[in-house]
């Protein structure tokens, strides 16, 4: 099992910018230090808590800064871009990060984005589709271009001048593109069946109950069957709010901080469901009565948590319970506590993987800190 760093990013509001950029920005350099395999972050305009408007800016900077980590936009809205815009930007990221980008791709995740972008009854899922198949012809093949879309039409031909290089759009150093994900988050989610139609890596969300994630391997393999496909668990990574700390108590102590973390997060992802009539969705069992359903509750369920041994074991028995996911990804909370945050990340990826995979029998040897 692979372990990846996921960002929003989250931070309370109120939060000086400037400081909780360098907060995410040092997240990043410890995830690469430490010997993640990956960092994906995601795109957000309209909430103060998750300001990060360019996952393909932020990893642009991030590039020159970590040495082995690949850097993932955790997800790119595509119903938001002009297809041309979108694939160039790409392109540009994929030659400053050579080998390390990977592409998380999504039709956006916030109402108040897509009411100030006047898309609230776009049909999202149509023109990410689109989208990508439109920037997959851009990058496989040469101009002119007469692509045609059902949003977006790209038509380049008239100042098409090869000699003098005008007229060409930049190809990704990956071929044919970079590894393409997709996120998914609802029970029995349509999208883990365009993963499987369309060969996307799909990434279950961290604020989402257990039995909600079995879901999602249940319907990827739906899917994949119906295609006459064998389901690869390799390919799925799993986003869960992870905190390790020397002793279980003192793990307890940092995740039920009144006003900590993890209570601020998941009061919040509660008061958010809740506003949206969405509440049953948080609920931790698929049999839990939606009236008692509290912040607490959510937290105390959807929060692995407690000393390396313990952690290993939890992280074990939910790949158990959900389905064989290839990859976890650790989700990034507000260092409160930065001490505390920054030991957690170090006893997950040097205690508690090569703990877990001693026990899923792969070759991890644990190191001391």
């Amino acid at each position: 099992m692979l372990l990846s760093f996921f960002m929003m990013p989250l931070h309370s509001v109120n939060r000086h910018y400037p400081t909780a950029l360098a907060e995410d920005v040092e997240a990043f350099k410890l995830a690469d230090e430490l010997g993640f395999e990956e960092a994906w972050i995601g795109e957000h305009y309209s909430a103060e808590i998750e300001q990060i408007s360019s996952p393909l800016m932020f990893l642009a900077h991030m590039a020159p800064q970590t040495k082995r980590i690949k850097l993932g936009t955790g997800v790119l809205p595509l119903p938001l871009y002009h297809p041309v815009m979108a694939a160039s930007h790409i392109a540009l990221l994929d030659h400053l990060a050579p080998g390390r980008l990977l592409l998380g791709i999504g039709t956006g995740g916030l109402g108040s984005d897509f009411e100030v972008f006047g898309m609230e009854t776009a049909d999202r899922t149509a023109m990410m589709l689109d989208s990508i198949e439109i920037m997959k012809k851009i990058w496989t093949s040469d101009p002119p271009y007469d692509i045609p879309g059902k949003f977006w039409d790209v038509k380049l031909s008239k100042m098409y001048w090869p000699d003098l290089g005008v007229g060409i759009l930049p190809k990704t150093l990956t071929r044919p593109h970079p590894p393409l994900a997709v996120s998914v988050s609802s029970p029995n989610s349509g999208s883990m069946r365009v993963a499987a139609r369309h060969d996307f890596m799909p990434i279950s969300a961290n604020f989402v109950a257990s039995w909600v994630v079995k879901t999602h391997w249940e319907t990827y393999c739906d899917e994949m069957a119906k295609l006459g496909r064998t389901p690869d668990g390799s390919k799925w990574r799993v986003a869960r709010s992870i905190h390790v700390a020397d002793t279980d108590e003192e793990a307890e102590r940092v995740v039920k901080a009144p006003g900590g973390a993890y209570d601020w997060y998941y009061d919040y992802m509660y008061q958010v469901y809740e506003r949206m009539g969405a509440g049953a969705l948080l609920a931790p069992f698929r049999d839990t009565d939606p009236a008692t359903i509290t912040p607490q509750l959510v937290r105390d369920n959807f929060v692995i948590y407690g000393s390396p041994e313990t952690v290993a074991r939890k992280i074990l028995a939910l790949r158990e319970e959900v389905g064989p996911f290839g990859t976890l990804m650790m989700t990034s909370h507000e260092w409160v506590d930065k001490p505390a945050m920054r030991r957690s990340m170090e006893l997950l990826a040097k205690r508690v993987m090569p703990a877990v995979n001693a026990a899923l029998g792969e070759d991890m040897p644990a190191i001391a800190v």
